[in-house]
């Protein structure tokens, strides 16, 4: 019996390992651009699932970029310092010397945390800032708050990307992990959201795909988020074209609007698929990437109306709808 059960457990092991082997194919060589947040970065289970995953995507041939924030942790230390932090329409207003936190937080504390927890695996990670060989250069932001234009500080919008040290590193096969902190091309610095500047990498690389892990499960049709009803009633989006994202975009909520700019973003720039997926889940990214189910949000390019209706169902065979065959989306640094 126990040679049956055993015999059993392997061949369902087996079956898994060939399910992701067309996926496998599929992206060998493709340069995968992953944003890191949320809870996914403050659980101690979830962040080693998160490192081993970066790590499995590079042993299998893709080449990961991450792309973070610190939302937690920049509170955190405002926090301990009795600095008080706002946000305006999903952004975090940052004063010079909340800038001074951010950046000393982004770059000397969290990208040497993950970096770390990569580097458990082997010598494969590489710490960046964006301000690093002018990799991200962005021009300071203004944001449009009940229709009007407001102040938020030393916040900048990505507007360039110079991506040669990130693909020299990729070229020598290492894990590039970037702060989502930008030099201003006035002087100084600013503090750039991870979501947007992960799209604006991966359109520049020229990235198969961008992923933004985050606290919720994917983009939501029917939850308000404001009540148990709506909560209960919701299931998220599996597909999206572009057109319909863009129509969408106007009735999110303040926290929702960067994620899923940035997949619009990337989608429209290049970027063949775009993911919002939930990264309270272990192993989100290889669920995503590797399995014929998928989780998440995908946003694809086009116009042609493909799943605005169509929602996660309990079946396994979504990706099929979503993709036919393997041929084939916060404030601010959080």
């Amino acid at each position: 019996m126990t040679a049956v059960t055993d015999g059993t457990a392997a061949a369902q092991k087996a079956a898994t390992l060939i399910e992701a082997l067309p996926w496998l194919e599929r992206f060998h060589g493709e340069t995968v651009v992953v944003k890191y947040g949320g809870n996914a970065m403050t659980d101690e289970g979830l962040r080693q699932s998160f490192a081993q995953d970066v790590v499995f995507l590079r042993y299998v041939g893709l080449k990961p970029v991450v792309v973070h924030g610190g939302g937690p942790q920049i509170n955190a230390q405002l926090d301990r310092l009795g600095m008080r932090s706002t946000f305006r329409a999903g952004l975090r207003v940052t004063t010079p010397e909340t800038m001074d936190v951010v950046r000393m937080v982004l770059t000397g504390q969290v990208n040497r945390e993950i970096v770390g927890l990569i580097n458990e695996h082997g010598p494969f990670a590489v710490g960046l800032s964006g301000e690093d060989a002018h990799l991200l250069t962005a021009r300071r932001l203004r944001a449009e708050v009940d229709g009007e234009l407001i102040d938020i500080g030393e916040v900048g919008e990505v507007e360039s990307v110079n991506p040669g040290a990130v693909s020299a590193l990729l070229a020598d096969g290492r894990i590039p992990v970037i702060s989502s902190v930008a030099r201003s091309a006035s002087g100084g610095v600013l503090n750039v959201n991870a979501d947007t500047a992960a799209a604006a990498i991966a359109i520049e690389l020229g990235a198969a795909k961008l992923v933004l892990l985050t606290d919720v499960a994917g983009l939501y049709p029917n939850w308000t988020g404001k009540d148990a009803a709506s909560a209960a009633q919701a299931r998220p989006f599996s597909q999206l074209t572009a057109d319909e994202l863009a129509a969408l975009m106007p009735g999110l909520s303040d926290g929702m609007i960067p994620k899923m700019a940035a997949c619009l973003s990337a989608v429209r720039g290049g970027v063949a698929q775009a993911h919002v997926l939930d990264g309270r889940l272990p192993h989100a990214i290889l669920l995503e990437i590797f399995t014929d189910s998928g989780i998440g949000t995908m946003v694809q390019p086009g116009g042609t109306p493909t799943a605005t209706a169509q929602t996660q169902q309990a079946s396994p065979t979504h990706r099929s709808f979503r993709t036919g065959q393997p041929e084939e989306g916060d404030h601010v640094s959080d």
